[in-house]
């Protein structure tokens, strides 16, 4: 049966796609039926996502068990409620997947996202998925007790980026699974990738880091983050530790940690924006601690713990209001 199973799949994936597809279908199925039904829906133009089963249509790039894996991880870090919902910015949303996942798993009224991407067709397909998902766009009589999902156009590359997108910072949470392909290895995959995927959503530059340094400078801008602000990212073959140092040097984050996929590959890079900036809460810092609104170094240093903790408002505010 596994064999005809592969061969249904390598029809329209190729063979080295389909047998990482199969393999990852017959861990998640848990019976034959289930998994004679989940192949059936990846030939017939869908995609299992955690729970849900979203639409595919090329040229959007197909929902990866790899992605789902770190953003079910995700949905266990982040502490939503409807008394303290978060936004949400999916960048390079593609399909939808990541925060239509994330608006499934959390609970209602806990989170309302955006998604952006330079393709008409992905934000079309995202929009699909999110009407097939039962995730309606924000109104104001829904957001209080339901998840939303919207769409933008938007290329994060372009310097006007937060002037052309209809994006309201700030976010609580970031996410992208961003183009990381360098173009040495663009030009080596196989035809069933490159006949059915746009390479806009492939292609990440020379290095295959442009989009990272784009979020880096994003997220650094004053007051697109929210304190305690929390940004992850999926990365490609061996570029963890590069998006890592990208993310603290350029982004100026001092909390990243990376995540390996089921398959033993650094997968995420995950960075927050540390609801306290001073060294006593943190890992050791420059002496003098960089603003939580604002991300400049902090012109304030209070020496006494308690005084900081009582205070953290009012300092941040003053600080803030000095430095404009």
């Amino acid at each position: 049966m596994a064999s005809k199973y592969l061969a249904s799949l390598t029809a329209c994936l190729g063979r080295i796609q389909a047998v990482n597809e199969l393999r990852w279908l017959q861990r998640q199925a848990k019976s034959q039926s289930h998994l004679a039904d989940m192949v059936q829906r990846r030939i017939s133009g869908s995609q299992p996502f955690g729970p849900l089963n979203l639409l595919t249509r090329p040229p959007v790039l197909i929902p990866r068990p790899e992605t789902e894996d770190w953003v079910i991880t995700l949905s266990n870090r982040i502490s939503a409620s409807k008394t303290s919902p978060k936004r949400l910015l999916d960048l390079c949303t593609g399909s939808g997947c990541i925060p239509l996942l994330l608006c499934h798993l959390l609970p209602k009224g806990s989170i309302h996202a955006c998604g952006v991407d330079i393709s008409e067709h992905a934000l079309r397909l995202a929009s699909d998925n999110a009407q097939l998902c039962g995730t309606p766009q924000p109104t104001q009589s829904n957001v209080d007790h339901e998840n939303t999902f919207s769409v933008t156009n938007g290329n994060i590359l372009s310097p006007t980026f937060l002037n052309d997108a209809n994006i309201v910072p700030p976010y609580d949470i970031v996410t992208s699974n961003p183009p990381y392909i360098p173009w040495n290895e663009y030009l080596q995959l196989p035809s069933s990738v490159t006949d059915y995927e746009d390479p806009k959503a492939l292609f990440g530059g020379p290095d295959g880091l442009s989009f990272y340094h784009a979020i880096a400078s994003l997220v650094r801008q004053k007051r697109f983050l929210r304190p305690g602000a929390l940004i992850a990212l999926e990365v490609g073959h061996n570029q963890a530790e590069d998006v890592k140092q990208i993310m603290r040097s350029e982004a100026h984050m001092h909390s990243v940690e990376i995540w390996s996929d089921p398959w033993g590959k650094q997968r995420t890079v995950v960075a927050h924006l540390t609801l306290y900036p001073y060294p006593a809460f943190n890992q050791i810092l420059p002496s003098r601690p960089k603003c939580i609104n604002c991300q400049r170094l902090s012109m304030i240093n209070i020496p006494n713990l308690e005084t900081e903790t009582i205070l953290f408002g009012t300092i941040i505010q003053k600080h803030c209001t000095e430095i404009n």
